[in-house]
């Protein structure tokens, strides 16, 4: 019956033929354009482009296909979880559509062996046929619209493949449940990046990230991305956890002596002795008058100074006015190295004085 609608169809190749026969048995159905479906299972690394020189891969229908997946299952969660609140059925569709879960799904329906790709690094790249799933769905969007979209999920993968009440129950973030446990019993816990290296294909970088508590290391794991590397790691450390008992000790011994020094005073105790310095003593009282009567005797040496300096004033002032005259006129004939007697001295001030009043 496949075969025959496929013969009427008149396809010039017989990959063609196969490859619509292929998808029928995932899909369900017939594509109509089957160029979004050969893009889908495209992978990037194979380096073709169109007539405009862009290249040509399932980026695009993967990022096409996330967005109507988290809208499809969100849809699909919340009507099968009716009264459950927003964290259990983001945490489920998260579960749904992680590429853990599409990678596992496009392996059962052989979508994995339809991936046109180069060949280097998809012996390790985990991610390819999660990718792939996703762009198939894009692809589908395309093609048939939204609701061919909500068939496909609902009839072909949730119906057939996936037992979404396991799924919602099911605890798979080890991460999370490590956290959880730290946080519980009030130890410090860290994610150290130990490696970080290239494939040997240089396709995709590997990771290798440490787990330490209370500063002792705990467990590493290595993944193809951060949050795989973390999770792997979390996962050894649980289970060390439980089975090695000396290394719980250590943690919590580490625990006791991190808290025991955090407790400890980091300044010194505030005096609580009360002061009376607001009462005046005699002791007190006899040096505030040694202090005034100091006060007081500069007072009075400063006052004798000012009365000197008031008295010279005139005299310097004349002084002044005659040394402006000599510096006018320049008259050196005072200057001389005989002390003259007091009668000369009259003499000269009555000779000087005749003499102004006459230019007057």
């Amino acid at each position: 019956m496949q075969s025959n609608i496929i013969d009427r169809l008149k396809l010039p190749f017989r990959k063609d033929k196969e490859l619509l026969l292929s998808l029928y048995r995932i899909l369900g159905f017939f594509p109509h354009n089957t160029a979004y479906y050969k893009q889908a299972l495209m992978h990037k690394s194979v380096a073709r482009r169109n007539e405009k020189g862009k290249p040509v891969n399932n980026e695009r229908l993967e990022f096409l296909g996330d967005a109507i997946l988290d809208a499809i299952v969100g849809d699909i969660v919340f009507k099968h979880f009716p009264g459950k609140r927003e964290g259990f059925l983001t945490n489920t569709r998260s579960k749904l559509v992680q590429r853990e879960t599409l990678g596992k799904l496009a392996k059962e329906m052989g979508l994995d062996k339809l991936i046109v790709s180069s060949g280097r690094g998809s012996a390790h790249n985990s991610y390819m046929g999660g990718n792939a799933f996703e762009a198939l769905v894009g692809a589908i969007y395309l093609d048939r619209g939204y609701d061919a979209c909500m068939r496909f999920m609902n009839k072909r993968i949730l119906a057939q493949m996936i037992n979404i009440d396991k799924v919602a129950y099911k605890e798979v973030n080890f991460k999370s449940k490590l956290i959880e446990w730290a946080q519980k019993n009030r130890v410090q816990l860290e994610f150290k990046l130990m490696e970080q290296s290239s494939a040997k294909d240089n396709a995709s970088p590997i990771f290798r990230f440490m787990v330490v508590i209370e500063g002792i290391e705990g467990c590493d794991g290595t993944g193809y991305s951060k949050k795989e590397s973390q999770q792997n790691a979390s996962k050894e450390t649980l289970e060390k956890l439980k089975r090695d008992p000396a290394f719980l000790d250590s943690i919590f011994a580490a625990k006791t002596e991190r808290t025991k020094m955090e407790e400890e005073p980091v300044q010194t105790v505030p005096d609580t002795e009360e002061k009376d310095d607001f009462i005046i003593t005699r002791q007190d009282a006899e040096a505030t008058a040694d202090d005034d009567i100091l006060a007081a005797d500069d007072d009075i040496l400063a006052a004798g100074d000012d009365i000197l300096a008031a008295g010279d004033a005139p005299a310097k002032e004349t002084a002044d006015a005659k040394a402006d005259d000599a510096d006018d006129e320049f008259d050196l004939s005072d200057i001389n190295g005989r002390e003259k007697s007091r009668e000369e001295i009259i003499a000269a001030a009555e000779a000087a004085a005749f003499e102004a009043a006459e230019q007057a």
